[in-house]
């Protein structure tokens, strides 16, 4: 077994113009100063050049050279807003297109082009940067039609899959070049949002070996999803992990669906680390008896609480929760050292 490594926290709802939010070495100095010991960084032209950094090995290592002084290194690369990119259904263009590099919005084949090979840069950047999984999201063309009225055609659902397929196959093809794995984080307004449609993408790409999974527990709290069996289901398959708390407090005026309200109002809402219903303990016993390689990163999203208070508590929210594996059994006290012809005695053989 192995220890999770941690704690981590995701750079992406932290980014702004002033400092410590507004360069990577600021964010890592301020992460490494909270005590963290990881950073997951969105793909932002601002933290990182992916294309100098998909091309050379003398920028990744300075990066990670650089990270190092703060007592920091990089735990994935995460191209969230391009992967989202790979497929959009046209009722989203208009939202998404912000997402986009200025030159390609407005027209979605250019951008989808774009975003294709954002994310092939990713494989490579990951790769200089001696980094084992990426984090990202699908897209989706089929969550227009999530809830099944007016009735879905015959094979609407089937045809999203196969495109979605078309079009991921040849990136975890570059991945799979790389020795990198594709971690798509499992969540509402992606086809693959939960167990579900993961198998369905992963019977469509033929079980690609680098179709995988982020694992974020409060994404399945707003669905009313088993969060302890997914990992039992899906465990050989979860290459990132996002430590993420929710609540769910179902109402007689609303309940999963929202009623369209903002998010403090919404029975299901994202929290901060401890306050909300999300049980870590069992989660971080479950993914260290699965033997979980990766890193416990922080994902803060809440509807109350400041963000520098939820990282500041963060850190040692995770360190306190990673369990250090024994690397003995612990009645290894009272082993008998009988051997293998004494076994075959005790048996009567």
């Amino acid at each position: 077994m192995r220890t999770l490594k941690g704690p981590a926290i995701f750079l992406a709802q932290f980014m702004g113009d002033a400092a410590p939010f507004d360069t990577l070495d600021h964010l890592a100095e301020w992460a490494g100063g909270l005590g963290y010991r990881g950073i997951q960084i969105p793909c932002d032209p601002r933290l990182i050049d992916l294309e100098t950094a998909a091309a050379s090995q003398d920028y990744c290592d300075e990066l990670k050279g650089r990270l190092a002084t703060f007592g920091i290194e990089p735990t994935e690369l995460s191209t969230h807003l391009q992967g989202q990119l790979v497929a959009v259904h046209p009722a989203y263009d208009p939202l998404f297109d912000g997402f986009a590099a200025p030159h390609v919005r407005g027209n979605p084949a250019a951008r989808q082009a774009w975003a294709v090979d954002q994310v092939k840069l990713a494989a490579k950047a990951s790769r200089r940067l001696g980094l084992n999984a990426h984090a990202t999201f699908s897209g989706a063309l089929a969550w227009p039609y999530v809830y099944p009225w007016p009735q879905r055609p015959a094979g609407l659902v089937e045809e999203a899959f196969a495109e979605l397929a078309r079009r991921w196959r040849p990136i975890l093809n570059c991945f799979e070049d790389e020795g990198v794995d594709v971690a798509y984080e499992i969540h509402p307004g992606e086809d693959l949002h939960d167990g579900a449609t993961f198998e369905r993408f992963l019977d469509a790409v033929e079980g690609h070996p680098r179709a995988n999974i982020l694992y974020d527990p409060s994404h399945f709290v707003l669905q009313q999803l088993d969060y302890l069996a997914f990992i039992d289901l899906y465990h050989a398959r979860i290459k990132c992990f996002h430590v993420k708390d929710a609540e769910f407090h179902p109402s007689g005026r609303t309940g999963v669906y929202g009623g369209y309200q903002g998010w403090t109002d919404r029975a299901g809402r994202f929290r901060s680390l401890g306050d909300g219903q999300v049980g870590f303990h069992r989660i971080f016993s479950k993914l260290a008896q699965y033997d979980f390689p990766g890193w416990a990163v922080l994902e803060w999203e809440c509807a109350l609480k400041h963000p520098e208070d939820g990282a500041r508590e963060g850190a040692p929210f995770i360190r306190d929760h990673i369990i250090r594996v024994t690397d003995r059994t612990f009645d290894d006290f009272a082993a008998s050292g009988i051997d293998a012809d004494a076994n075959r005695t005790l048996m009567g053989l």
